[in-house]
């Protein structure tokens, strides 16, 4: 899965997106803080290939991404909305294939921009990077490609607080970024910088008016931090070999950046810092039982501001969740399945 798939909705109840064989699934909570709802499919009986992209606009509403086979060794993309949790999604609209037609060439990435345009981005065939936005007035509009070259297969798509679409991508030893100028252009290729970047680490997250801070980690296992313009920062040591989740939210007073990240040992690492101040040092805390190896983290805050962590096991579904106490630190409830 690429981006947030436990996000808070629009009615302030928490959900969660899982590919399951030929669907996608979305669970969500029947109150705030309440049960949760048994899992249901998401946009009808189109059948899907096991990848989802997930991004979502200040307008709180879920756009979900993912490929179909069309036929024999092709695939195409598909797009659906979902406006509130416990509401039916939109069914999966077809928006193509950025080489017209072909088999799959990457995951896809969605962010979603001030105006609540979705804006689509896969790697393509030549290597490059393209791009598909919504209009404003609906429907999409044409398929960009971005340039770029020999990117890897998984990108960090991110909405600015200047409600500007972003995106970040490796590439070997290096690390691209696209930034659109004004709300609704075109991102363009902005900085290229010397990094060592593992596959599959990547993770963007707007951290103030001006920045976004991608999260990766380096080949020698250290977590690293960059915005643009700037020379990467290394935070500390990888607690385990995927990406982390990352969520800003207020510590006893502090707007602070919160990482999670599945360790090597099998259990739920956390590490805070005070937002774009990677020289005031983090440590991991782990916490919860040990998970299998195929399970991944995601964090979100509930609509009581209090942040909330999930971890989804995509081979069995299995998903558990804990939230910080009302008290100074970050002291966690009891995980509990769900």
């Amino acid at each position: 899965m690429n981006g947030d798939w436990l996000i808070r909705g629009r009615d302030g109840r928490l959900s969660v997106y899982l590919p399951a064989g030929d669907a996608v699934l979305c669970r969500a909570e029947r109150a705030s803080g309440g049960p949760w709802e048994a899992p249901r499919r998401v946009g009808g009986d189109q059948k899907l290939h096991p990848v989802l992209a997930v991004g979502q606009g200040d307008d709180c509403y879920a756009h979900l991404v993912s490929w179909r086979p069309t036929r024999p060794g092709e695939s195409g993309l598909v797009h659906t909305t979902h406006f509130r949790p416990r509401l039916a999604a939109l069914d999966w609209t077809p928006i193509g294939h950025p080489d017209r037609t072909g088999a799959r060439t990457g995951t896809p990435a969605v962010a979603v921009d001030a105006q609540g345009r979705a804006h689509v981005f896969v790697r393509n065939k030549g290597g490059g990077v393209s791009m598909l936005g919504q209009k404003e007035k609906g429907g999409w509009g044409p398929w960009r490609d971005l340039k770029g070259s020999e990117a890897e297969e998984d990108l960090a798509a991110v909405t600015g607080e200047s409600g500007r679409v972003e995106l970040y991508a490796a590439a070997p030893g290096a690390i691209l970024h696209w930034r659109q100028e004004e709300p609704g252009a075109q991102p363009v290729l902005e900085e290229a910088i010397e990094a060592p970047v593992r596959p599959g680490t990547l993770r963007a997250l707007a951290t103030s008016p001006e920045s976004t801070t991608l999260f990766y980690t380096d080949t020698s296992g250290d977590l690293c931090a960059w915005r643009p313009g700037a020379k990467p920062l290394t935070l500390l040591a990888s607690a385990g070999p995927g990406p982390v989740s990352a969520v800003r939210c207020e510590l006893d007073g502090h707007d602070c950046t919160l990482l999670a990240q599945r360790s090597a040992s099998g259990r739920v690492a956390f590490a805070a810092y005070p937002t774009e101040q990677e020289s005031a040092g983090a440590w991991w805390t782990e916490s919860g039982p040990q998970l299998p190896v195929d399970a991944e983290v995601s964090l979100a805050v509930d609509e009581d501001d209090r942040v909330v962590a999930a971890t989804l096991s995509p081979a069995t579904g299995h998903l558990l969740l804990t939230r910080r106490k009302d008290e100074p630190g970050l002291a966690l409830e009891a995980w509990r399945p769900v």
